[in-house]
């Protein structure tokens, strides 16, 4: 893997993280994660007007997912309602990209080298180093299950999108219409929450179209790097977003310790200089 297609990765994890704070901090998760996806929509919708359809194989991969992503936001809101953003997160994450490593395996036909699994092994334990004391006294059941529902759901439309991607012929296509369907996620969101929309400050709408701007961003980046690099690789680096995360949720959110975030930093940057060197 180039050090190009590492940076790509990269900076879609920092992308990730951030607009994944900005829906722990806000006061209506659900609404917020509502405005994330409409800001999908906005720009999505001029790039779906300029740029030439995608190959007609991949649709049925954006169309599949779309609805994967419905119990993805449901899962992370209901996730971020029941256990703090740097506990939740890192289970969450920790927890895909061993997933998509199987899945991509079974049904894709990618078979990662022994340094890959290690490599994908070291983050996957820094990642839970990150939040280790919060993990250590106790996860609440109910958010233990919806953010291991999350991190399924993630695995789930990594693989979609994956080989999709692939199929489409045009990365920018199959990107754009993508995300131009959130516009589905949006109007469901929209009328559960039709009475407090209206309501909402103008803050609250600001944070949530930026979150969306940022997280279509992060998503772009990936979906690219995905051309380049093993499916269980790309998973496995775009999940050091935890260590921004939890550097986040201890600079801003005042959640957990420093110096194991610092050790889990440096046991996931392990874990991708092994990757970068296998694959």
């Amino acid at each position: 893997m180039t050090l190009f297609v590492i940076a790509i990765i990269l900076s879609a994890a920092l992308l990730h993280a951030v607009w994944n704070a900005i829906v722990k901090t806000a006061a209506d998760r659900t609404t917020t994660l509502g405005l994330v996806a409409f800001g999908h929509v906005i720009p999505s919708a001029v790039m779906v007007a300029l740029l030439p359809l995608p190959n007609a194989e991949s649709f049925i991969y954006i169309l599949l997912s779309t609805v994967v992503h419905f119990g993805y936001y449901y899962m992370l809101g209901r996730a971020y309602q029941h256990g703090d953003f740097s506990v939740v997160y890192p289970i969450a994450r920790g927890i895909v990209p061993a997933l998509v490593g199987i899945w991509a395996m079974i049904f894709a036909g990618e078979v990662l080298p022994l340094q890959a699994w290690v490599g994908i092994a070291v983050i996957a334990l820094g990642i839970q180093l990150s939040s280790w004391k919060a993990l250590r006294s106790g996860v609440g059941r109910t958010a233990l299950g919806f953010a291991v529902g999350t991190g399924i759901f993630i695995s789930i439309y990594s693989l979609i999108d994956g080989v999709g991607v692939r199929l489409s012929g045009n990365t920018l296509s199959y990107w754009a219409w993508g995300a131009f369907l959130h516009i589905f996620i949006a109007i469901f969101i929209a009328i559960r929450k039709r009475e407090t929309l209206a309501a909402l400050p103008k803050r609250t709408w600001a944070l949530g179209l930026a979150g969306g701007l940022v997280s279509m961003t992060a998503y772009g980046l990936v979906l690219y790097a995905k051309n380049f690099a093993p499916l269980g690789a790309v998973s496995a680096l775009r999940e050091t977003s935890v260590i921004f995360a939890a550097l986040i949720g201890f600079v801003f959110l005042k959640e957990g310790y420093w110096v194991r975030r610092l050790g889990s930093a440096v046991m996931m940057a392990g874990g991708v200089a092994l990757i970068g060197m296998a694959v």
